[in-house]
Formats: structure tokens, C-alpha cells, sequence
């Protein structure tokens, strides 16, 4: 297990009101939240986090444990939402420090890989992509991140490419080896132990992650909700930022008991 990082994670805050603090993907940086963080501001207060290995946050190296004991330390108590890698990231601040979570919100992320065999697989992969980003550059990791299959449905202008060159190579080979899906830990078993309110949250035509999301929304229990987004993929919130506040706002708002 790595040392719990000392340094904070760098931030940035907009709005008042209830606070919510966004986790982005993997490749992102804070500011790749788009209209939503904006949308969200104008009745929350919305803390934007770099995690380890991006943005401003590009020099801290974090497993998820501690990424979840980070985070849960410079957002506090708030609801959590996480996009892929930072809905993974969410699941662990809810299972490392559950007292500062008000509620979940879970967009195309997992709890991890069950089977030995598969997750060893993947640990593979992505200790490889790694060693090419570190030799291809930022640069190469970003066309090619972005010409995958799973991101074909974002927009132009929601592909945030000169913000995700913020990063660095090195940055980013670290997260993959210390944060990746791989080298998790599945929390399966952890889920029925989240007692805040969780909206669990893909892209309607995300067929994987819907599946995905189901199926942890039922192992949490009662408290937890599924919400498909209609006509998105896998970046939901970036493909469909409209409807992906439709569906998000009322969820919020009840929790907040309006």
C-alpha cells in the first residue's frame, strides 16, 4: 500500500449552497466537468478536485485508498460524484471515510473487476499503456485516448484536448499503475455497507456500464437509484449535459429536501 501523500490535492471552488465535490475521468483534469460544473454552481457549491496524477495534482502518486482519504480531505462532507475513473475514486471515499459523504453520484464507473484472471489481464494492459505514454508523449496518449470507440459520441467541444495536454506523462503512467482498473481492489462485497443515498448514473446507449450500474445500484441496496442518460454513451455527462442534469437535479434537490 502506498504512504498516504501528504501533499493536498489542488481544487477549485465555485457557487454556495450544498456542496458537491467533482471527480473527473481518467486523462481529464478539473476543469473538463464542461457546462455541468457551471449548471451545478448556480445552486451548489461545487469543488472541482485534480486527482492524483492530473492537472494540478499531476505530482502526487495515490492508490485508491489513499486517493479516497485525499479526496474525502479536501472536499469534507459534501455529495461525491464521479465520472469513470473518479466514480471509482467516489466508491472509496465512501468506503475509506463515509462520515464526509452526503451522497454518491456514480457516472459510468465500477467497483472492479472480480474474477483473479481478468483483473490481472487489465493490470497487464494498463502497466503497458503506461510504459507507451511515458515513451509516446502526452501528446500521442491524448489522440489516442480520444480515438477510441468509447468516446465517440463527445462532442468537439466537450473533448477538452488542450486541457487534458496539461498533463504529464509521467503523471498520468502513475495513475494507470497505482489507480487503474487493474490494480483495484473490488469493492463488491463493500457496496451493501454504503449507507448514504447513491444515484447510479451511464449513458443509455453505454451498454456495459448500464449493465454495470444496475447491478451495484441492487448490491448497495435501497438507497441506491439508477439513472440511464438518454442518447449518451460513455461520457453521459459530457455527450448529454442537459439531460444529464435533468436527471441529476431532482435527485439532488430531494436529497436536500426541497
Amino acid at each position: 500500500m502506498q504512504a498516504f501523500p501528504a501533499v493536498p490535492l489542488h481544487g477549485e471552488r465555485d457557487g454556495s449552497g450544498p456542496r458537491l465535490v467533482l471527480l473527473h475521468g481518467f486523462g481529464q483534469t478539473c476543469r473538463c466537468w464542461g457546462p455541468v460544473a457551471a449548471a451545478l454552481a448556480a445552486h451548489h457549491e461545487v469543488v472541482r478536485l485534480d486527482l492524483p496524477g492530473h492537472g494540478g495534482s499531476g505530482a502526487i502518486a495515490a492508490d485508491l485508498p489513499d486517493t479516497g482519504r485525499l479526496a474525502a480531505e479536501a472536499g469534507e462532507a459534501a455529495i461525491y460524484i464521479g465520472y469513470s475513473m473518479g466514480a471509482r475514486m467516489a466508491l472509496h471515499v465512501a468506503t475509506e471515510v463515509p462520515g464526509r459523504v452526503r451522497g454518491l453520484v456514480l457516472v459510468g464507473g465500477t467497483p472492479g473487476i472480480e474474477d483473479d484472471t481478468e483483473r490481472a489481464g487489465r493490470r497487464e494492459r494498463d502497466d503497458a499503456l503506461a510504459a507507451r505514454i511515458r515513451t509516446e508523449g502526452v501528446d500521442w496518449f491524448v489522440d489516442w485516448w480520444l480515438a477510441q470507440p468509447m468516446f465517440a459520441g463527445l462532442p468537439t467541444g466537450a473533448r477538452f484536448r488542450d486541457e487534458r495536454r496539461r498533463n504529464t506523462a509521467e503523471g498520468l503512467a502513475r495513475s494507470l499503475e497505482l489507480a487503474g482498473t487493474g490494480s483495484q481492489h473490488p469493492l463488491w462485497p463493500a457496496l451493501p455497507g454504503i449507507e448514504a443515498p447513491v444515484l447510479v448514473m451511464a449513458g443509455e446507449d453505454d451498454e456495459r456500464y448500464a449493465a454495470i450500474g444496475r447491478r451495484t445500484a441492487a448490491a448497495i441496496g435501497a438507497n441506491a437509484r439508477v439513472a440511464l442518460v438518454p442518447g449518451a454513451g460513455h461520457s453521459a455527462h459530457l455527450e448529454q449535459p442537459a439531460r444529464f442534469l435533468n436527471l441529476v437535479a431532482p435527485w439532488l434537490a430531494e436529497l436536500a429536501g426541497e
